[in-house]
Order: C-alpha cells, then sequence, then structure tokens
C-alpha cells in the first residue's frame, strides 16, 4: 500500500515539474533590426548570451536556455524575410527560451 502511495506521489511530482517548464524556439532572421545584436548570437560571440536572454526576457520568458544560428533548410514553416541590402541577409539564428 505505501509502495503505491508512493508512486502516486513520484508520478504527481514528475507530471507537476514538466507542466511548470515552458519551452519555445524563436527565429530570428540576421541583420533584421539593423544593430547586429544576432550576429552575436550566430558566431556565438560573449555577447550572443546577454542578448538571448534580453530576448527572451522581452517575451516575458524567463530565460534562454540554447541559441544558435541554424540554416533555412532547419526551419520548419514560414522563413522569417529579413529586410536588408548586405550579404548574409538569408542567415538566420534560433533562440530557446524558457519559463
Amino acid at each position: 500500500m505505501r509502495s503505491l502511495a508512493a508512486l502516486l506521489a513520484c508520478a504527481l511530482l514528475c507530471s507537476a515539474t514538466a507542466a511548470s517548464a515552458e519551452t519555445r524556439v524563436f527565429i530570428v532572421a540576421n541583420h533584421a533590426d539593423g544593430y547586429g545584436v544576432d550576429q552575436c548570437l550566430a558566431t556565438g560571440e560573449k555577447c550572443g548570451a546577454h542578448a538571448a536572454r534580453a530576448y527572451c526576457q522581452s517575451l516575458d520568458y524567463a530565460q534562454a536556455s540554447s541559441y544558435r544560428r541554424i540554416e533555412p533548410d532547419e526551419i520548419m514553416g514560414p522563413v522569417p524575410k529579413a529586410n536588408c541590402r548586405r550579404s548574409g541577409c538569408d542567415e538566420y539564428v534560433a533562440i530557446t527560451c524558457q519559463r
């Protein structure tokens, strides 16, 4: 009887933890804003971690769990359009945000 109660308590704890963590991936077009902040993300520079966290927090997420350069063929769904006249406009960054 105790083992059944312990199993149920463990299952409830695991399901509550999984339900509270919300993760979403955002795709950012390179140089889309003209500031080049996403360039820090794409090249893995130190400023990338701060930029990713600020991006997530601006969307009411607590933190950025990862960020990386992503190829257009990796994107499922519509590809964001970059509004620029320079080279490198077809580069994208994926930022994973968590609540």
